[in-house]
């Protein structure tokens, strides 16, 4: 029996696992192994697959994800949409500890990583205006109204190389350019998936103040410890969402992003 999805979901830091009984299963890629092996099961009807970005023991660090194997496992499957929740820093007071923010614009500040699949002999130059589905990003924030979670329409999220966090200045600089939100896992996995016909949509929940506020002592820089408290403490809302928004998803022919 052939092995397939239509959906599939990257956990972030603390969602390692989504459903129950799943089959398991590894998949070998061109560009190497995936984070983990991926579980299929099914989710609204549809059929799910579920791979945690840093594997299920949060072993690789950020800038040691092979974005491209995890891409390419979820399109050998035959995944068309994907879900890509993650832990994210705020950048400007309005976005708090606690919310969500449907991302629609990135800026990437990492380097090194390996971000195409259009290496030669094929070469191709894709459009990146817009790196996220405009039709899941609608569906994110409509669906997080309506199971009245805090949720943000949207947000340009800074993509750093980590392991480290921000300084200071650095985190004030990324304010200065636009930034709402930061992160250190939404590049290149967006635009990876793009480049494999794959509509993507970003969740981020906001998990601290990155280096804080500027003027407010009260706001201490953050940790991984701080971030992974508030991330199982709304756990239960990324995977509330992630199940309404899967049983509305399957319409890829209606999307545009694509095109």
């Amino acid at each position: 029996m052939k092995l397939q999805a239509d959906i599939g979901v990257f956990g972030g830091s603390g969602l390692y696992t989504l459903m129950e009984d799943v089959t398991e299963v590894a998949i070998d890629t061109p560009y190497g192994a995936p984070s983990d092996k991926l579980a299929l099961g099914e989710m609204g009807g549809k059929k799910v697959a579920f791979l945690p970005r840093h594997g299920k023991e949060h072993h690789l660090p950020p800038h040691k994800i092979n974005y491209r194997a995890n891409l390419w496992a979820m399109k050998s499957l035959g995944v068309k949409e994907i879900i890509g929740p993650c832990a994210a820093g705020s950048l400007i007071p309005e976005y708090k500890p606690g919310d969500f923010v449907v991302s629609d614009q990135f800026i990437n500040m990492t380097s090194t990583r390996l971000d195409t699949f259009f290496e030669g002999p094929c070469v191709k130059h894709i459009t990146a205006a817009d790196p996220y589905c405009p039709r899941l990003c609608a569906l994110a924030y409509k669906t997080g109204q309506k199971l009245d979670i805090t949720i943000h329409r949207k947000g340009t999220i800074v993509v750093i190389n980590g392991p480290r966090f921000s300084t200071r200045a650095e985190s004030r600089f990324f304010a200065q350019i636009g930034g709402q939100v930061i992160n250190m896992t939404q590049y290149p996995e967006s635009i990876l998936a793009r480049e494999l016909g794959i509509c993507y949509v970003n969740i981020a929940l906001i998990t601290d103040y990155d280096a804080g506020l500027e003027g407010r002592d009260d706001i201490l820089p953050v940790d991984h410890q701080a971030v992974l408290k508030v991330f199982n403490e709304n756990i239960h809302n990324v995977k509330k969402l992630i199940v309404a928004m899967i049983g509305q998803m399957g319409e890829t022919d209606k999307c545009q992003c694509l095109s």
